[in-house]
């Protein structure tokens, strides 16, 4: 096994580290989080279940989250220094490691992120080759892959906000590839998780958060464009 100070010696196309999962995919799940959030975030909780919370020290886990979380590609050279350059930039952070969680796929980070006054709950899982699965967005089951354009919204429990949300997007000419609908409770929040073969205007996203019953909006591009 490569020891912790030559893990990142290889520097290719795709990926900086040993493994695609590893880094690529915890890279990738740390910048899907990071629009979730709104932006960098001034603080992180960032806790690794089973495989992950093994070995995310010698396999650069750590410093690819880091990256990620500082919005840094999967190429980027800064991830070997990802650690000092976080503290650098003075965001906080701590790791926990859960090493035998059954409920968890095996390469699972839950990311706790603190913006301003925003907080976030996020938890992905690395599934190999750098593909990910965006598990969860505060606590509503999303399963979203961050390799299209991506719709949140956090809506009222109300009739027919499926088919009105759907309309509007098909205005636009968007093919929607994905859809799914959580909720904590009848009539509670319902949280929509659309993805989409290509991205909508500005003005349609505001069009869509100024409606009364639609309380929050996230739009994520491709996070590799």
């Amino acid at each position: 096994m490569a020891n912790k100070s030559s893990v990142f010696d290889m520097i290719g196309p795709i990926m900086i580290g040993p493994s695609s999962s590893h880094t690529a995919g915890v890279v990738r799940i740390a910048r899907a989080a990071i629009r979730v959030l709104g932006g960098i975030p001034d603080e992180a909780e960032i806790t690794f279940y089973n495989s992950f919370a093994r070995t995310y020290e010698g396999h650069g886990s750590d410093r690819a989250i880091l990256g990620g979380l500082m919005d840094f590609k999967t190429d980027d050279p800064r991830i070997k220094t990802a650690l000092e350059i976080a503290a650098e930039k003075g965001l906080k952070y701590k790791f926990k490691s859960i090493g035998n969680s059954s409920i968890h796929h095996p390469n699972t980070i839950k990311l706790n992120l603190k913006r301003g006054e925003t907080s976030i709950e996020v938890v992905g899982e690395s599934l190999g080759g750098g593909v990910i699965n965006i598990a969860e967005v505060d606590g509503f089951v999303a399963n979203f892959s961050a390799q299209a354009h991506t719709l949140i919204i956090k809506a009222q429990d109300i009739s027919g906000a499926i088919a009105f949300i759907s309309s509007v997007i098909a205005q636009e000419k968007a093919n929607i590839a994905t859809m799914s609908v959580s909720r904590k409770g009848k009539n509670d929040i319902a949280c929509h998780v659309i993805e989409m073969d290509s991205g909508i205007q500005p003005i349609t996203n505001q069009y869509l958060k100024s409606l009364p019953w639609i309380k929050e909006l996230i739009y994520i591009p491709d996070i590799d464009l």
